[in-house]
């Protein structure tokens, strides 16, 4: 208003801040950085995804293929092998006869066998559709009716079973289903049974009783067939389906019948009353879809316990004081543990091989970044940036790009490496720490963990140690002018002794001790010192090679000799990477060599050729015509008959004080014979050395000192001696004489053998036949099955497949192949980025060369020339130490069970050992310097289609 003085509003109090200092603006460090420079981060990013990823997914891949290997071995295996088997006695005889019946009731049984299966110590788990109990005899009573079938004149015997859910499991086809009690028991029997023992609804079977004379009649009242035969139901008892022709050996072979006859849970109590000394049973068949590998160990535990343990007293308080626990899985797990235990330190030799490759790239990733920057950190240096400060601000790069990276391999490696049966999703799968299958995430969280530290501390580190301490612009820092320091040379002599202690130990003890790491490293150890090796002689080769260049026409030569001599120190880590690598290669390439040699050796030991022709009885004569026959067949190129008779008593030269022994007398046919033993290579001998006497055949029956020319296994020969020795056979009585001694032969997987020629055999019969060349087993299988259908046919092939039944096995296959791949993908990154490295310094080499007239051919043959000393160098040493390391190691490792899906002494060979493939060492180590030089050419092609106008400025620094 006018003439109201103005009023000077006072300004509100702002805050002051604590220092009088004026505050300054600074860009963040990270942001700036990352913007700067995108393609580093995100090759960074994506070399660390990658390595995170392998390196989360490996526990689970390991942990995937060892669940399901002990879950495929278990349910595989036969029902009357994996089953749990809880027997006792019935009531005692001092309780009278009704407690006796009322305790063997329907109900009580079915309450016992609950509570039982409730007391099964974890992770036992069985299903309880499967589940069957009853009581049955433990010894057969003889069936004394007249009518029933006697091929030698012996009685039949029965098994009398009680089973409980026959409805269930079977199928009235005639009569009806069996009711009847203790003192009128009434039973069904199999269409089998009644077939074979001439049993019909209304037959009554009259067994003796134990405590009257008069017999116990059991009649039959209808006829069932079995649903699922091979289910645990009947697979467990055979008997109680298919009847079987058992033999009684004394002074003849007398045949009898051996049946079951299934008796209705209401008349069990029947059974207390005969000779067939009685049983309750109950039977669990084990699930195996919760367990994992992990628990392997404990469910051993957890068998022992049952079968002789704790919780065996408490079945005993369900089932009474006589209650055992009887059952094979116990021999299941053992046999699926040896196998682990045997294959994964092998696995873990590959694991190590390619981490340290992986560590390698990563640490050479460092090393060039550190190189691209280190004109800028040289100058903040020097303008007083402490290293802590320097350290810190790269590991908050480093860690901005390198955790994202990882926890996305981590997830990555949970969705894709799944359990098997693993149906959750996968936020389910992250959240719970594993999938249904059980696997956990710590193992992936620690290994991406790993990966992502060093990813992240390999720069900052790196740039620490590089600029602890001011250096001198434009000094050199080649490998022909470095000199190793104390400590580096103190370094290797350690890598040196833990070297030579991993080999002595690998070569004495073997992999048998899978906790032993240091073992399992012996052949990256071996790498390593072989590297630094290889660092300390490559400037000797540069210098060689330097002289004679001089005398060449033209620059390109000499100074593509010089700048690889120029290459700075720090480039020892690309050598170190490829010799890794190429070690890894040339050792995984030959495990999976010696897995493959040993199964087709196994599978050919086997069968003796492509293809066997036997009969499934011994001393089968083949039919007339046959060998024809299959000779005309499409793809047989040879046939070779042979004449095999088992259980030959041989004589000793020691005379009658020696022990019995017996070996299996072959008749071959000389020249067709050895042709297959040379193609083989299975103790291959000159055809001449059986060459006929021309004394054979019926007409030489009487002729018993007539002396055949014999090849024999080492037993053998020690057996029979130098002189000749009379055998009795069933081909003839002669005498042999021992003429070459071989440790195999194509027509026995044996150990003991003794081959003659079969012309000169008085009585002549082949009994198999080994065929060279067939690869259609449909077409030589109708070929035989035209002339006999009692003759059976083995291929090679089939028997080849029958080795790798394991998910174990073909999962540290997977393992290895893995491996090679890995390796082979880092040593391409680490050839890549050892030309980075230097890419902006050969540019600038390029431009200014041309300036003074050099052409883009030359150029690109100095930048492959340049490149290639160090490939050739590493390739020659990574070939050089994987010829050297497979060798050194072989003698401590066995790649048997890796190789055969069986025991040692079960198979065809004793051992697997590891050789040298030479696939496996060239063909890794020409890739390397191809993709080499190819790089090289590439970077050469590039720099050219690019303006030198950059380059050439006055005043650049480089």
């Amino acid at each position: 208003m006018p003439g109201t003085p103005a009023v000077r509003r006072k300004a509100p109090d702002m805050p002051r801040s604590r220092s009088d200092k004026p505050a300054r603006a600074v860009a963040p460090w990270v942001r700036t950085r990352l913007r700067t420079a995108p393609r580093a981060a995100a090759f960074l990013a994506l070399l660390t995804l990658v390595t995170a990823y392998l390196a989360a997914a490996l526990p689970r891949a390991v942990d995937a293929y060892e669940t399901e290997g002990l879950r495929h071995d278990i349910r595989t295996a036969a029902p009357r092998d994996s089953v749990l088997e809880l027997t006792a006695e019935p009531p005692g005889l001092e309780l009278p006869p009704a407690t006796r019946e009322a305790g063997l009731a329907p109900a009580v049984l079915r309450k016992q066998r609950d509570e039982a299966r409730a007391l099964l110590p974890d992770p036992l788990r069985t299903d309880a559709r499967q589940s069957v109990h009853g009581v049955r005899t433990v010894k057969r009573v003889e069936g004394s009716d007249p009518w029933l079938p006697r091929p030698d004149g012996i009685d039949p015997q029965f098994v009398l079973s009680a089973p409980s859910d026959l409805p269930a499991h079977s199928t009235l086809t005639k009569g009806r289903a069996a009711a009847g009690t203790a003192g009128r028991p009434e039973a069904v029997v199999t269409a089998q049974t009644a077939e074979k023992l001439r049993l019909k609804p209304g037959s009554v079977v009259h067994v003796p009783g134990r405590v009257r004379a008069e017999p116990i009649a059991v009649t039959i009242t209808g006829i069932v067939e079995p649903r699922g035969p091979e289910s645990a139901y009947w697979a467990v008892e055979p008997l109680l389906r298919t009847p079987a022709l058992a033999a009684l050996v004394s002074q003849e072979v007398k045949y009898y019948w051996q049946a079951a006859l299934l008796l209705s849970p209401t008349s069990a109590p029947a059974t207390l009353s005969t000779t067939g000394e009685p049983e309750v049973f109950f039977r669990y068949m084990p699930t195996t879809g919760h367990l994992t590998g992990r628990d392997a160990e404990q469910l051993s535990a957890a068998l022992s316990s049952a079968s002789g343990g704790p919780d065996l007293v408490k079945l005993r308080e369900v089932v009474g004081p006589t209650g055992a626990l009887n059952t094979g899985l116990d021999g299941i797990v053992d046999s699926y543990r040896s196998m682990r235990d045997a294959i994964t330190p092998v696995v873990a030799v590959a694991v190590f091989g390619i981490g340290a490759v992986a560590a390698v790239v990563l640490a050479m990733t460092g090393g060039l970044f550190v190189a691209r920057r280190d004109g800028e950190l040289s100058l903040i240096r020097s303008r007083g940036a402490s290293l802590t400060g320097i350290g810190l601000r790269l590991l908050g790069e480093t860690t901005a790009v390198v955790l994202p990276a990882a926890a996305a391999a981590l997830t990555l490696a949970v969705l894709t490496v799944r359990g098997p049966g693993d149906g959750e999703t996968a936020p389910d799968a992250i959240a719970g720490a594993a999938g249904s299958s059980g696997i956990p995430l710590l193992p992936s969280v620690l290994a991406a963990a790993l990966v992502a530290l060093l990813a992240a501390l390999v720069l900052p580190l790196r740039a620490v140690v590089l600029h602890r301490r001011p250096r001198l612009h434009g000094g050199r820092d080649d490998l022909l002018t470095a000199r190793p320091s104390r400590r580096r040379t103190v370094l290797e002599l350690t890598l040196l002794v833990l070297a030579v202690g991993a080999v002595a130990s690998l070569r004495l003890r073997g992999t048998d001790d899978a906790g032993d790491h240091l073992v399992s490293a012996a052949p990256v150890l071996v790498g390593l010192i072989a590297a630094m090796l290889l660092v300390r002689i490559y400037p000797l080769p540069l210098r060689w090679a330097a002289r004679p260049a001089r005398r060449l026409r033209g620059a390109v030569g000499p100074l593509a000799l010089a700048r690889a001599g120029r290459s700075s120190s720090a480039g020892t880590l690309p050598l170190l990477a490829l010799v890794l690598a190429l070690t890894t290669a040339a050792f995984g390439g030959s495990v999976l060599a010696g897995v493959a040699d040993a199964r087709d050796r196994a599978a050919l030991l086997s069968t003796g050729a492509d293809a066997r022709i036997d009969g499934s009885v011994e001393w089968t004569p083949l039919p007339a015509g046959l060998a024809e026959a299959v000779r005309g067949t499409p793809g047989v190129r040879d046939v070779t008959p042979l004449q095999i008779e088992y259980g030959v008593s041989l004589p000793s030269h020691q005379g009658t004080s020696a022990q019995p022994m017996s070996s299996p007398l072959v008749g071959v046919e000389p020249d067709s014979y050895t042709r297959l033993a040379a193609r083989t290579g299975f103790g291959p001998f000159p055809a001449a050395l059986l060459a006929s006497t021309g004394k054979g055949g019926k007409e030489a029956a009487a002729d018993t000192e007539r002396v055949l020319p014999a090849v024999a296994s080492p037993s053998v020969a020690a057996r029979l001696g130098s002189a000749p020795q009379e055998v009795v056979t069933a081909a003839g009585v002669f005498r042999v004489k021992v003429v070459a001694v071989r440790p195999i032969t194509p027509a026995l997987s044996g150990a003991d053998f003794l081959l003659v020629n079969a012309a000169d055999l008085t009585h002549r019969a082949s009994t198999a036949m080994l065929v060279t060349g067939p690869t259609d087993g449909a077409a030589l299988r109708a070929t035989v099955k035209a002339k006999s259908d009692a003759l059976l046919v083995s291929l090679r092939t089939e028997e080849r497949a029958t080795y790798v039944d394991s998910p174990l096995q073909s999962g540290a296959e997977r393992m290895y192949l893995g491996a090679i791949g890995a390796g082979a993908g880092f040593a391409v990154v680490a050839v890549l980025l050892s030309l980075m490295q230097n890419a902006p310094e050969r540019t600038t080499l390029l431009a200014r060369l041309r300036t003074m007239g050099l052409t883009r051919k030359q150029g690109r043959r100095l930048l492959g020339l340049e490149a290639l000393p160090q490939a050739v160098l590493a390739a020659l040493g990574g070939t050089l130490v994987g010829w050297a390391t497979v060798p050194l190691l072989a003698p401590g490792i066995d790649l048997f069970r890796l190789a055969l899906a069986t025991a040692p002494g079960l198979a065809p060979l004793d051992s697997a050992p590891l050789r040298a493939d030479p696939w496996s060492l060239l063909v890794p180590a020409v890739a390397v310097v191809l993709i080499t030089g190819a790089a090289a050419a590439g970077q050469a092609w590039w720099a050219g289609r690019r303006g030198s106008i950059k380059e050439l400025r006055a005043g650049d620094a480089r």
